[in-house]
């Protein structure tokens, strides 16, 4: 018991990174923007075909689609930012939304959840 005990101690400092001040840190990405879209008269889902480009200052970044149940989409990977997402797809009117700021804490970025309801055309 005791050995079993003193494994996952070690097993958890070896998938812990620490920052300068000691604080242990997860080593995977977050994505600073998690978006899910809609349709805003049926309210299903939408997914492939919709396209999302996130914007911060001079930076553009076209968000990465993640297929599943609730699709959605991601990006601003540990990037902090005040950003303004624009979300097409076709048959859909445009939809351009207010700032959105990501920041961060001592490891990594705050994310965002964010739900967008596209009007049709």
């Amino acid at each position: 018991m005791k050995n079993l005990l003193l494994f996952c101690v070690l097993l958890l400092f070896v998938s812990c990174n620490s920052d300068t001040n000691g604080i242990p840190c997860t080593e995977e990405a977050r994505a600073g923007l998690n978006v899910t879209v809609r349709d805003a008269q049926t309210t299903n889902y939408l997914g492939i075909g919709t396209t999302i480009v996130a914007t911060d200052g001079t930076y553009s970044e076209t968000l990465q689609f993640i297929e599943g149940i609730i699709p959605s989409f991601a990006g601003a990977w540990e990037r902090e930012g005040n950003y303004t997402l624009t979300v097409s797809a076709q048959g859909f009117t445009t939809f351009v939304s207010e700032t959105i700021t990501v920041a961060s804490d001592e490891c990594h970025v705050i994310p965002q959840q964010v739900e967008i309801s596209l009007q049709p055309e």
